[in-house]
């Protein structure tokens, strides 16, 4: 009898725990909140967030002002809310002119903008692969390629063999590479917008220096393939190349930091990373309306509001574990702002335990939330736990074609050996209302589900609670690809599970 009634006595308390938890969530998150973060975020005022621009420095001060306005206190390095990053803005060549067999070439995009002025004919060299080479004199030569490979010539594999075809061109003494890519307008319209805009890189200084080894690369529209099918069966190629120098200055973007300490007097030194990108492409083409202004709604005002809801939650209600908020900048330009973090770090890596961050691109099912990464980690349950609670139901990556999980800043803290998944909107596979919205004018506020979203943050902001409360420090599974790195982090702090 006794040892029944101390059963239930705790199976009361556990649940008034629980009870507690979920209520201190509900009290912080309302749906009006939400709303108008978003609806800021994604304002034609902030004119897309493109990094580097003054509208992403807006941006920036509102996230800032909002961490101050919750009690959340500042990074520990500055005393402000920022981290300054310094970053380097490359403009594409203003003066380009490239013929080919006297056709004038006018949809071209740079992948690498090396000057070069060449007068002579051109070798077609198939799809510049290894075996492509063998018995070719391409020194000093201009070489023209078709994209991809004899295996897969979709746009996002031929991206993938850029790096193995430009060292193959330099180790050969190329002087060029002319790229004919198959595809369509509208594929067309987003590499035009990405590639021949001002592309930024993190500014390494004195270490940020050229080798001299640059070749100049270059996409060229090939509408329908006729273009490789014309030059594949001609024995000579004129060509004509003069690209001009292209223009560097630096650029200052910020990430966005906050602090909130834990309340446990061991575990306050393990932090928990709760993460996100405010950035997003800015202006581009405009949609079938006329709409210039990509708004990124989805893309990453919803994240960087799952962020602020957390931060709001732990202001208020500290875990036992501190808690480090980091809104990045430059996400949209190559995980710019992770990759100066990590390198450039406000407090000691090893003392980061977990990065949840929050990136999206859409979503079509309103029941799920997609967790990129969710069964590599130890923290796999309290995710899945929080999510069932206000009705939803975490799954892993349904889409890992895509590579999500090395496409947001959380890999950046996987290399290091963080344990760092990506908690996202609800998709199935990435089509259908995911697509229509990424990376489009048309992912405006006034288009998402806030009864949805107000159950996803919700769950966000539990499982940190859940994570950041377990007396379980949360590791990578065994076996994963990080692990390794992980016990080199951690190797000089004992971290007692």
């Amino acid at each position: 009898m006794k040892k029944r009634l101390l059963l239930l006595t705790l199976a009361s308390v556990f649940t008034v725990t629980a009870q507690t938890e979920i209520e201190k969530v509900k009290e912080t998150i309302s749906k009006s909140d939400i709303e108008g973060h978003i609806y800021f975020l994604a304002d034609d005022v902030l004119k897309g967030r493109a990094t580097g621009s003054p509208e992403l420095k807006i941006a920036a001060s509102y996230l800032a002002n909002t961490f101050r306005r919750y009690g959340v206190k500042p990074n520990p390095k500055t005393g402000t809310y920022y981290q300054a990053v310094t970053l380097k803005s490359v403009s594409p060549p203003k003066h380009v002119s490239i013929e080919i067999n006297s056709q004038v070439i006018t949809d071209y995009a740079f992948l690498n903008a090396a000057a070069v002025t060449s007068n002579q004919d051109a070798i077609f060299l198939n799809y510049g692969l290894a075996d492509d080479y063998m018995g070719k004199d391409v020194k000093g030569k201009v070489i023209i390629v078709k994209a991809g490979s004899p295996e897969t010539s979709d746009t996002r594999a031929v991206f993938e063999l850029r790096g193995s075809k430009e060292k193959l061109a330099k180790d050969n003494g190329v002087m060029a590479i002319i790229e004919l890519l198959k595809t369509d307008d509208k594929m067309w319209g987003f590499i035009d917008h990405n590639f021949n805009e001002p592309s930024l890189t993190v500014d390494l200084g004195e270490d940020d220096k050229s080798d001299g080894s640059d070749i100049a690369y270059v996409w060229v529209l090939d509408r329908e393939g006729k273009m490789a099918e014309q030059l594949s069966a001609v024995t000579t190629i004129s060509s004509k190349i003069a690209i001009g120098d292209k223009q560097e200055e630096a650029v200052i973007s910020q990430n966005v930091i906050g602090v909130v300490e834990g309340t446990d007097e061991t575990l306050k030194n393990e932090y928990i990373i709760y993460s996100a990108h405010y950035d997003h492409v800015g202006i581009g083409e405009p949609d079938e309306t006329g709409d210039t202004i990509y708004n990124g709604a989805r893309d990453n005002a919803v994240g960087t509001t799952t962020v602020l809801s957390m931060a709001e939650n732990l202001a208020k209600y500290p875990t036992k574990r501190s808690a480090l908020f980091i809104l990045f900048t430059g996400e949209e330009k190559g995980l710019l702002g992770s990759s100066y973090y990590v390198e450039n770090p406000v407090l000691p890596l090893n003392q980061m335990v977990y990065c949840f961050n929050s990136d999206n691109a859409g979503y079509n099912d309103t029941s799920l939330i997609s967790i990129i990464g969710l069964t590599r980690t130890t923290a796999e349950n309290n995710i899945f736990s929080a999510a069932e609670t206000f009705g939803l139901k975490a799954i892993e990556d349904p889409a890992k074609e895509q590579g999500l999980f090395d496409r947001s800043d959380n890999v950046n803290f996987a290399k290091k050996g963080i344990p760092a998944p990506t908690f996202s909107l609800g998709f199935t596979s990435f089509d259908g209302d995911v697509t229509k919205y990424y990376h489009r004018p048309g992912d405006e506020a006034h288009t998402l589900d806030y009864d949805y979203l107000l159950k996803f943050f919700k769950s966000y902001v539990l499982a940190g609670r859940k994570i950041a409360n377990d007396p379980v420090t949360p590791v990578w599974n065994s076996g994963d690809k990080y692990e390794k790195a992980s016990k080199g982090l951690y190797d000089v702090k004992a971290i007692k599970n």
